[in-house]
């Protein structure tokens, strides 16, 4: 179920999954929030965009400093997952290099490869921004593009194209030293290289040479136009991992994002209790499963043993930085802003369900109950959890039932919330702030009824699938909810996670059975 109103109006890449959790499609935008919804509001969509939208079953994101960073994610997001939808749309003139020749007067060209001679500048984030600075520089320095050096000056020469250093020593030396800022340019040094050409503009000016003076101007005010595009990601030869978390309510909520030689390829979420060395412990657990980068960038210092113990599993010397200032601290706040929005924009769901169903506090911990069978046979009920407002799969409980025969899902129903609960009660567990029952009145009658032998005064609901709708304690009509409303759109995802749930295990145990009577 895709909510739209958790979604940032910030740049970055979207991600849309279908409901078996599959990445379907990779797409990057200025306005994350805006794009998404266009998806949904649209109409005349083509054929293939139909087919996409009907797949969507959640949707994931990650914000960028600006919309030019996202261009390279996207790219290597595709690269890495190739959704199914993305296959056609891909631009294969996309990530590519430019390559200067090892030649005696050096041309540019595009490279996907570094299979020939020269230095290669990029990768750069789109094929439409490599060709602007490509023919940026051709023009601009006039160099040449004839594979074969002519015996005589050819058009491009003719009409001041090209600066035919064919013809004549003095076009061989300006050549030269316009390669030279070429170069420059293409590393990022721009300031030298304007410095050098407002040195060479004053000289010219001074010598009354004006028609060198103009053209060396022109150079000067085309590479301050470029100098605002930000064109080039800079490459690394080595991955990273930065990390950065938020405390809140007594829990950790701790966002990694993986570094693959300067370019982010995945984030991963976690969520647990808050305690003592924290942070240690979870870059102890982490790393000895996961594969140790070269650099992990984390926010507070941690003890130097960590590193030595690290370094013993991945024998490459890792480094544990904790910046101050620079790139680096800046990354980590990005990833704490992002941070902010996958754990805290999804609590909004949470505080709109306290809202609509006025709540005593907003249900940070939910668990909802379903029940599943085959024509009343292999009966089982499914538990899942949500935590602040994430499915929390480590929570999640299956039961076979045991007391109900045939069909009869009140009593099923009453059977699962027994046996949660009071298995909790022994052990002392927490109890959520809501319980949500898929059915109607009478699964919500016979839940209650559980709770109050137990001695349990926990909010419930129940959602019945015909009408969505809502069934509240003490409430002898339905409660309904707009479709377009966040609160019955994130019941909806509970439930039809619980559903989910259910639907496997009962297969599963159907699957079993059927193995048994063919022996």
């Amino acid at each position: 179920m895709v909510d739209l109103n958790i979604l940032p109006g910030e740049p970055g890449c979207y991600i849309f999954k279908n409901s078996k959790g599959r990445i379907i499609y990779i797409g990057k935008a200025k306005n994350i929030k805006k794009r998404v919804s266009s998806y949904f509001q649209k109409k005349g969509l083509g054929p293939k965009t139909k087919a996409l939208v009907g797949n969507i079953n959640s949707v994931d994101f990650v914000v960028t400093e600006t919309d030019v960073e996202a261009y390279l994610l996207e790219n290597t997001l595709i690269k890495k997952h190739r959704p199914k939808y993305n296959i056609d749309l891909k631009d294969s003139r996309r990530y590519a290099y430019i390559l200067l020749t090892n030649e005696s007067f050096p041309r540019l060209l595009v490279a996907r490869e570094k299979k020939k001679e020269g230095q290669y500048f990029g990768p750069f984030v789109s094929g439409q921004e490599r060709d602007y600075i490509l023919n940026f520089l051709k023009r601009t320095f006039k160099l040449r593009t004839c594979k074969r050096f002519s015996k005589r000056p050819c058009l491009r020469s003719h009409i001041g194209r090209c600066l035919s250093p064919c013809i004549g020593e003095d076009k061989k030396i300006e050549y030269q030293k316009n390669i030279s800022k070429v170069k420059k340019i293409l590393k990022g040094q721009t300031k030298e290289a304007l410095k050098e050409l407002k040195a060479e503009m004053k000289e010219m000016s001074d010598r009354q040479d004006y028609e060198k003076a103009i053209a060396l101007r022109n150079q000067i005010s085309a590479i301050e136009r470029l100098n605002e595009r930000q064109i080039v990601e800079r490459e690394r030869k080595y991955d990273e991992d930065i990390l950065n978390y938020l405390v809140k309510g007594g829990r950790v909520h701790l966002l990694a994002f993986k570094i693959y030689k300067g370019t982010l390829t995945n984030k991963e979420e976690f969520s647990f209790e808050h305690s003592e060395g924290f942070l240690e412990e979870f870059l102890s657990r982490y790393y000895s499963e996961n594969e140790i980068p070269k650099e992990i960038i984390v926010p507070d210092s941690v003890d130097p043993a960590l590193e030595a113990y690290l370094s013993k599993l991945s024998k490459r010397n890792p480094k544990i930085i904790v910046p101050k200032k620079g790139e680096k601290k800046a990354l980590l706040e990005l990833v704490k802003k992002n941070a902010e929005i996958s754990f805290f924009g999804n609590m909004q769901k949470a505080e709109a369900l306290e809202e609509k169903l006025c709540l005593p506090q907003t249900p940070r911990v939910i668990e909802c109950f379903d029940i599943s069978h085959l024509s009343g046979t292999s009966a089982v009920g499914s538990m899942v959890q949500f935590r602040d407002g994430l499915p929390d799969k480590g929570n999640y409980r299956r039961f076979k039932i045991r007391s109900v025969e045939g069909i009869d899902d009140f009593r099923a129903i009453g059977e699962v919330v027994r046996r949660r609960y009071s298995r909790l009660l022994k052990e002392g567990g927490g109890m959520p702030n809501l319980i949500i029952v898929d059915g109607g009145a009478g699964q919500l009658s016979f839940a209650l009824e559980e709770l109050r032998k137990l001695g349990l005064d926990i909010p419930a609901i129940s959602i019945a699938k015909k009408f969505e709708e809502i069934y509240l304690p003490g409430r002898s009509a339905a409660l309904k909810l707009s479709g377009k409303e966040t609160a019955l759109k994130f019941i909806q995802e509970i439930r039809d996670e619980a559903h989910r749930f259910a639907i496997k295990y009962q297969r599963s145990l159907r699957g079993r059975d059927l193995k048994d009577n063919r022996k």
